[in-house]
């Protein structure tokens, strides 16, 4: 099973979902100014990624989709990344680069069965 892990910065709260290898999967889209902002996050997260649309922008011609949606792109290095927007078109999630499509998908379908019931783990005291 997954786990949300937030993390205190100097300016705020980030967070991340972590798969049941301690992989990072994803990361927080921003970072909040609070814990409780950061935890509206990885809720937003938890609650738009099973059912987020899928839109390849890595082929010509793509169907834009509607929001909740993950959007595969292709970053300056030529790899493959995604990125989870909610209903309000914001990037709630975005993830690390993967060499080939496929490995980017299966980041997305393990974001999607991962943030579910992923508990969180607040930051040490």
């Amino acid at each position: 099973m997954g786990k949300f892990i937030i993390k205190a910065t100097k300016t705020g709260f980030t967070f991340s979902l972590k798969a049941g290898n301690g992989e990072v999967i994803a990361t927080g889209g921003e970072v909040y100014s609070s814990i409780d902002s950061c935890k509206n996050g990885v809720e937003s997260v938890a609650k738009n990624a099973p059912i987020a649309n899928l839109e390849d922008q890595t082929v010509e011609g793509y169907e834009t989709e509607k929001h909740p949606k993950f959007e595969i792109y292709k970053d300056k290095a030529g790899e493959f990344r995604f990125r989870l927007k909610a209903r309000n078109g914001e990037i709630i999630a975005a993830s690390e680069g993967y060499v080939k499509k496929d490995g980017c998908k299966n980041g997305i379908e393990s974001v999607r069965k991962n943030a579910v019931d992923a508990p969180v783990v607040l930051p040490e005291e």
